[in-house]
Order: C-alpha cells, then sequence, then structure tokens
C-alpha cells in the first residue's frame, strides 16, 4: 500500500506510485516485512489466525440465517406446496425454472424448455435465459442432476443451502476488504459482527431466498475486495494479472445474476471517474476496470442471446464515452489549479453529452424500451413532473421504492455503527478535499504547502475509492429504500476500517495536538476490542432469544387454491390475475399465465395493465375480450386487492387503474379535473353479484376467504 502523498511534479497519484513509501510492504495484517524470523513467523500466525476466523464467521452467518429459516416457516416438516408458496412474488418464478430444469426428462430438454418457453406468458414463446438472469437456476439444476446427492438431499434444500452458503462468502469477502483497508483482521471481525447484528438491515436472505440480489452481491461484494487490492501499490505485475482476472470473475457473476447489474456498476463507475478526474487513483488501473465492466457485461450479453437492454444500457455509453474523451483530452492532468478546473468541466461536460448520444443511438438501432419504465420512475420519483403512467406509478406507490425510513438510523445507531460510520466519513470526506485540492493544484502552491504540517494529511488509493463507493451508494439507498443492502454492507466495512486505521487515529489526534505513535497504536486496537466487547454483550443474549422462537406457516386459503388448481383444472389451462399470485401458480400447478412479476418487458408492462382491468371499473364484456385476446381460461380475484387497504387513496392498485383509465377515484378526497365518472361499476366488486351480464362471461368456479376463481365462457 502507498499513499497518496504531497505531489512534487504535476502528476499526482502516478508520480507517487514511483517513489518508495513508507508503508509499500506492508502486509494485511500491518506488519512491516523483517528479515529477522520471528517477525516472519508473527505475519504468518497473524495471517493465519485472520484468515481462520473469516471462515469461522462465514460458516456461522450462514448457519445463522438458515437456522433462522427453518425456525420461521418450520420448514422441514410442511408439505412441499406450503415451501413453495412460502417463496413469494418473483422468488417462486425464479425458483419454478430450478424445478424445471430438475423435473425435465434430460438437461437437453430442460434447456430447450427454456429457449423456448410458452408457459410463462399465455400466446407468445419466449426465451426464458434471454428475459431473465436465471442460469445459476440452470447451474444448480444441472450440478444437482449429475452429482450423487439425490438419495440424502431434496433439490430445494440443495437450492436454499446454496444460497445461505453464499452468505458465507458475502461475509468474507466483508471482512477482507476491511483487513485490506486498516492492515489488521480485527478490522474484518468488526465488520463481520456488525453486518450479523444489524441483519434486518444487511440482508434479507432467510424470507426471500432466490430474489436475484441474494445471488449478486456476494460477488459484488468479492468485487470491491479484489478492486480493493488492487489498488494497493507496488504490486507484483502477477500479483495485478491475478487481482485483475479475480476482478472480472466476479464482475461477471455479479452481471450475470441480476438484472439490475448495470446500474450498479453505473454508480461504481461514477465513483472511479471522480477519483481519476481528481488525481486519486491510477489511471491505467481505472481503465483496466472501465474495460473489464464492459467487457464482462458483453460476455453476459452474448450468454442472455443478446439481450437488448444490456446493449442500451448507461454503463456501456458511459464507460465508452470517458475512454473515447480521454483520447482526445490528452493533457488533462497538468496545469494550475484554475487550468486544470477548466479542464475538468470541459471534460465532464463532453462525457455527459457523448454518453447520452451514444446511449441514444444504440437505442435508436435497437428499437429498445424495456427500461423506459425505469427512467419514467426516476423522473417522477425526483419531481420533474407528475405522472399518469401506471407503470412508474406501480413503483412510487411501492413502500420499496420510497426513501429510507427514518427508523433505519436509530436501528443502526443502536450497535453503535452509524456513529462510527459518520465519525469515519467526515473525516475521511475532509482528508479527500485536502488531497483533491492538493492534487489539483500546481506546482508552485505545491511547493508553498510542503512547508505546512498540514500537507502530510494522505488518503490511500484503496480509502478513496472505498469513501466515495459508500457515499455514491449511499445516495442511492437513502432515495430507494430497495438498494439500502447495497449501502449497509459496505457501511460495516467502512466504519470498521475507520476505527481500526492508523491514518484516521494519526489525523484525529493530531487535529487535538495529542499524537504519538504509540498513543495511535493503542487507540487503534482497544477501541475496536471495547466496541465488540459492547456489541456482544448486548446482542448476543437477543440473537440466542431469536435462534429460540419458533413459528410455522401458515396459509391455508393459498394451499387450498393451488391444491384446487392441479386437482380441478387440464395441465394446458391459462390462468390470469396478480403476477405475485401468478409467480407461485406457475411453481406450484405447472399452469400457464398471462403475466408475471418479471417487469423488465415492455410487452409484459403492457399485457399486465390491460390483464389488472379485472380490478378497474370496466365492463363485462370488455373484461371478458381482454382475457380471452390472452387465451385466458380461468381469472383468479383476490379480496385484499379488490378492497385493498394497505395503501393510502391514490396508491392503491384499483386508484392507479382508475386514473390511467381517466376515472374519479373511490373514497373521500380530492381528484384531478381531468377524472371523469366511469359508465361501469368496478369489476372485480360487481361479479360477485351474480347478475345475468356477468355470469353470461364468467362462471364462478371456486371460492375461499381470499380467492375467488372464474371459469371465462368461450364465445365463437
Amino acid at each position: 500500500m502507498t499513499t497518496v502523498r504531497q505531489r512534487r511534479v504535476g502528476k499526482g497519484t502516478e508520480a507517487a506510485e514511483d517513489q518508495p513509501s513508507e508503508e509499500a510492504d506492508v502486509k494485511p495484517d500491518g506488519k512491516i516485512p523483517s528479515d529477522h524470523t520471528g517477525g516472519k513467523l508473527w505475519n504468518i500466525l497473524s495471517i493465519t489466525v485472520g484468515g481462520i476466523v473469516a471462515i469461522s464467521l462465514g460458516l456461522l452467518t450462514s448457519v445463522y440465517v438458515a437456522t433462522l429459516h427453518e425456525n420461521d416457516l418450520w420448514f422441514s416438516n410442511i408439505k412441499e406446496v406450503e415451501r413453495e408458496i412460502s417463496f413469494r412474488t418473483e422468488c417462486g418464478l425464479y425458483y419454478s425454472y430450478y424445478k424445471q430444469m430438475i423435473q425435465a426428462a434430460s438437461i437437453q430438454q430442460g434447456l430447450h424448455g427454456l429457449v423456448y418457453d410458452n408457459k410463462t406468458e399465455s400466446v407468445r414463446t419466449i426465451n426464458i435465459l434471454e428475459r431473465m438472469n436465471v442460469y445459476q437456476e440452470v447451474f444448480l439444476s444441472i450440478l444437482y442432476r449429475i452429482l450423487p446427492i439425490q438419495q440424502y438431499l431434496e433439490p430445494v434444500y440443495f437450492y436454499i443451502y446454496t444460497l445461505f452458503g453464499l452468505q458465507a462468502v458475502y461475509v468474507i469477502a466483508l471482512y477482507v476488504t476491511s483487513w485490506l483497508l486498516s492492515g489488521t483482521w480485527l478490522s474484518g471481525l468488526l465488520a463481520a459482527c456488525w453486518y450479523i447484528t444489524n441483519r434486518v438491515d444487511t440482508t434479507r436472505v432467510e424470507f426471500t431466498i432466490p430474489l436475484r440480489e441474494n445471488w449478486a452481491l456476494p460477488f459484488f461484494a468479492v468485487q470491491i475486495a479484489a478492486i480493493t487490492y488492487l489498488l494497493r501499490t507496488h504490486l507484483q505485475p502477477v500479483q495485478e494479472r491475478l487481482t485483475l482476472v479475480a476482478v472480472f470473475m466476479a464482475t461477471f457473476l455479479f452481471s450475470l445474476t441480476w438484472q439490475f447489474n448495470q446500474f450498479m456498476m453505473l454508480i461504481q463507475a461514477l465513483a472511479l471517474f471522480i477519483l481519476d478526474c481528481l488525481d486519486m487513483l491510477p489511471t491505467a488501473k481505472v481503465t483496466w476496470l472501465y474495460i473489464i465492466q464492459i467487457s464482462g457485461l458483453l460476455l453476459v450479453c452474448v450468454l442472455q442471446f443478446f439481450n437488448s437492454m444490456i446493449l442500451g444500457s448507461l454503463l456501456i455509453s458511459f464507460n465508452a464515452s470517458v475512454l473515447i474523451a480521454r483520447t482526445i483530452q490528452k493533457n488533462l492532468k497538468m496545469g494550475g489549479l484554475l487550468n486544470r478546473l477548466g479542464k475538468l468541466f470541459l471534460h465532464v461536460l463532453l462525457v455527459l453529452c457523448l454518453t447520452l448520444l451514444i446511449n441514444k443511438f444504440i437505442k435508436k438501432i435497437l428499437n429498445l424500451e424495456s427500461d423506459e419504465h425505469i427512467f419514467k420512475f426516476l423522473k417522477a420519483k425526483f419531481g420533474f413532473g407528475a405522472t399518469r403512467d401506471f407503470d412508474a406509478n406501480l413503483y412510487l406507490c411501492e413502500e420499496a421504492f420510497g426513501l429510507l425510513p427514518l427508523n433505519t438510523f436509530s436501528r443502526l445507531s443502536d450497535t453503535l455503527l452509524f456513529y462510527v460510520y459518520v465519525f469515519v466519513l467526515v473525516l475521511m470526506a475532509v482528508a479527500a478535499v485536502i488531497v483533491a485540492f492538493r492534487n489539483l493544484s500546481g506546482s508552485n502552491q505545491v511547493k508553498l504547502m510542503e512547508k505546512m504540517e498540514e500537507c502530510t494529511i494522505t488518503l490511500k488509493p484503496d480509502a478513496a475509492y472505498s469513501l466515495v463507493h459508500t457515499v455514491l451508494f449511499g445516495c442511492l439507498a437513502l432515495s430507494t429504500m430497495r438498494m439500502k443492502y447495497l449501502w449497509t454492507s459496505h457501511m460495516c466495512v467502512f466504519a470498521s476500517f475507520g476505527l481500526c486505521s492508523t491514518e484516521v487515529w494519526k489525523l484525529t489526534l493530531k487535529c487535538v495536538h495529542l499524537y504519538t505513535s504509540q498513543r495511535a497504536q493503542v487507540i487503534k486496537y482497544s477501541i475496536p476490542i471495547i466496541t465488540l466487547l459492547y456489541i456482544s454483550y448486548k446482542f448476543w443474549p437477543g440473537i440466542m432469544d431469536e435462534l429460540s422462537e419458533l413459528r410455522e406457516f401458515y396459509d391455508p386459503d393459498t394451499v387450498e387454491l393451488m391444491n384446487w388448481i392441479k386437482s380441478n383444472t387440464p395441465n394446458t389451462a391459462v390462468f390470469a390475475g396478480s403476477m405475485q399470485l401468478l409467480a407461485g401458480v406457475k411453481l406450484c400447478t405447472g399452469r400457464t399465465l398471462t403475466n408475471h412479476p418479471h417487469y423488465e418487458d415492455k410487452n409484459l408492462r403492457e399485457r399486465t395493465k390491460q390483464i389488472y382491468q379485472i380490478y378497474a371499473k370496466r365492463s363485462p364484456e370488455d373484461v371478458h375480450r381482454i382475457l380471452r385476446s390472452f387465451g385466458t381460461d380461468y381469472v383468479i380475484l383476490e379480496d385484499s386487492i379488490c378492497y385493498e387497504r394497505r395503501h393510502s387513496r391514490g396508491c392503491r392498485l384499483r386508484d392507479l387503474l382508475d386514473v390511467a383509465n381517466g376515472h374519479i377515484m373511490d373514497g373521500l378526497g380530492d381528484n384531478e379535473p381531468h377524472l371523469k365518472p366511469s359508465l361501469y361499476p368496478r369489476f372485480c366488486e360487481e361479479i360477485k353479484k351474480n347478475l345475468p351480464s356477468y355470469t353470461t362471461h364468467f362462471t364462478r368456479v371456486f371460492q375461499n376467504k381470499t380467492f375467488h376463481v372464474y371459469k371465462l365462457a368461450k364465445h365463437k
């Protein structure tokens, strides 16, 4: 490792890299190599102990979340249909493809069924491998078929244990990242403990197992650990090449397992861009990271049969624009402060314009509209005009896509994580501003500042990256609650690194004129140990109580519905309903669907809006015509949607449909001036009255306290 110290030439980080550094040869355990045998043995012992602790904590985390899952559902004791129902919404859809591959007569037939799928969307044949990120289900199903474990382990357990096992990889990666940043494995221990004690805000794997982010985030954490190591200076060429390979593999696996990969990596690319512009990272390594992001995403694009949404991603356009802009502005990092700021302004403007032009050109050529709902949602969310768009409002009204609740910070503060995080963040941000100003200043200013003690403030490249990474992902989490898991896990790493960092305590003690080397070392180890003891004392009893609390899965109405469908409808029957419920219908019964929760397709979004007219104010003739146009044989109505009270007025599904259809909403409250009363009553309410105008088209064939199933008449 090295530090970004006072520049003696125009170039900042690159020049510093060529000079010897006091910390150039510091090992991960924080000890400087010595020819003395005792020193080497101590280093080996420290690394060995740190590695054992990392692996142990990873495995304990896996066992912990697996036990919570078992205790919450009594998963080992419930029926197969109940296990499958527990995979709610899109989780059930993804798991259904794993089940489909397991039950196929051969691997080849299973793959053929995914590439030419006509059961996920009725009257359409789609390529599941192109549309969805399910290669992990394919790989896992093939692995299960070829391994001699069928007699000992059920397919569902092989699946969930793999996900829980990835949590071990996740925790180990966080541990290693913190260790690399601070130089001591005590920091990794603290990061892992914070991750576990803040489980409510760092992961949701125990109750949303097949969710794409639970596959992807462990690989993202591995990628960040590899980048942290890559940004250390004085790496041997072989070490650098191997690290680049590790970064590429982690980036590829992250991209392959989550459809939102491009947006997360765009934020990462922005972090690299900011730091490169401020001369805080070596340009050559940043270039390699840009290329790795592009190549990893393009490889995924090939595997997903040239998915147009990937080709039209902002990430590819942005990275390409940065590389092009660099070739145009070759002397970007030369000159005085004002000169550099002027060049940077033009550089940012050029990159922004090129990104928009390239992205617009690609989308025009490919006629790409798959991700337009995301930009409509962002436009409405950040106040750039109200929208009547159904898809955008559907996202806006979901709590997961709202602002991060304030009670999140109170929970994070209970473990001291948030307090430590803010302390380290402020200190590192001040240091970053000073270093950035110094890097952008000309040589004359540098010579004058060299005489001042304040110029000893340094910021290592890996620490600088970690700082900007946590700031950008923090902004994302604050604006969208669902994305908080990307921030809170790195918050554990960043806070623990700061608490165990010599540089942080050195800067703090110098500010109060109390710095000595010995005092900094004592604080560096004593404060983290005290924090660990506090966390253990306060939260260990709660964790034990949580592990001893036993519950059981209970959803008799949904179980009854699934059993009725399997017993009383043909295998070729087509079902319409809410996209969340239909994912479970596909998994539990194998019936054909009209729509589903994987929303990244324009045709599917339009289809879903049409299907949802069953909850709007439409005539029975209109609803029947719409449903039959998608080949529907049965429609499932849910009282929880028809009479919804979970959302406030204006955010209920029926309200969104009324506004999209130009109708006045139900209940007391204001309506927009352009809305008019509907000529028809609400379909889902009126159909239950068995009026002749409805029974002509729909016949009720099943009902319980929650669901009503109607069979559609097949008029010629």
